[in-house]
């Protein structure tokens, strides 16, 4: 059974990394797409750019709608171990599937240069989403107060995992899948 998924994010790239190093991180992906390139890997939606790259500014754009299959998300859970070494920083990479039933899911992974930064902006985007949502109902103090409780969430469990991730010379991306029922919305 075939379905829709859209992939959006972007990577930023190390300094002096090629066009070549790119498209071999990006292997996995590709031959599930069976792409030769990234100028092939094209998406669905006519309005949509795909997958590019923009040399100046050392950025991979991913905005990128496809029918996919079963082994589609550890394709791009791969690519995205495989892209690691390659990018100066982590960020966030959001895929959608789209159900025939309208059932939504929405997943983020997060690819990096280590864990350790994979971690860190795990930990900028939920501080950003609770204290978000708490400052709708409560005051400075109060969201300061569980800004706190997160950071020192996220430092027991780098204690805890930090130490065996970074002894790891696998950067396995991390993701966290929420479902959710809506009409499609792409952005």
């Amino acid at each position: 059974m075939r379905t829709e998924v859209h992939v959006h994010g972007s990577l930023y790239l190390r300094k002096g990394v090629t066009l070549s190093q790119i498209e071999a991180g990006l292997r996995q992906w590709m031959e599930y797409l069976d792409a030769e390139s990234i100028s092939e890997m094209r998406s669905l939606e006519p309005s949509e750019p795909g997958v590019s790259y923009d040399q100046s500014a050392r950025v991979l754009d991913i905005c990128w709608t496809g029918e996919v299959g079963r082994t589609f998300q550890r394709s791009l859970q791969a690519t995205l171990v495989d892209m690691g070494p390659l990018l100066e920083q982590a960020s966030e990479i959001e895929i959608t599937f789209y159900h025939e039933d309208g059932r939504d899911e929405f997943q983020l992974l997060f690819a990096g240069p280590s864990a350790e930064a994979i971690h860190q902006v795990q930990r900028r985007l939920m501080l950003t989403d609770v204290s978000s949502l708490l400052s709708r109902h409560f005051g400075t103090e109060e969201v300061k107060r569980v800004e706190a409780l997160v950071n020192e969430l996220f430092d027991r469990d780098w204690e805890q995992k930090g130490a065996q991730a970074q002894a790891e010379a696998d950067f396995q991306p991390s993701g966290s899948l929420i479902h959710f029922r809506g009409k499609k919305h792409l952005h």
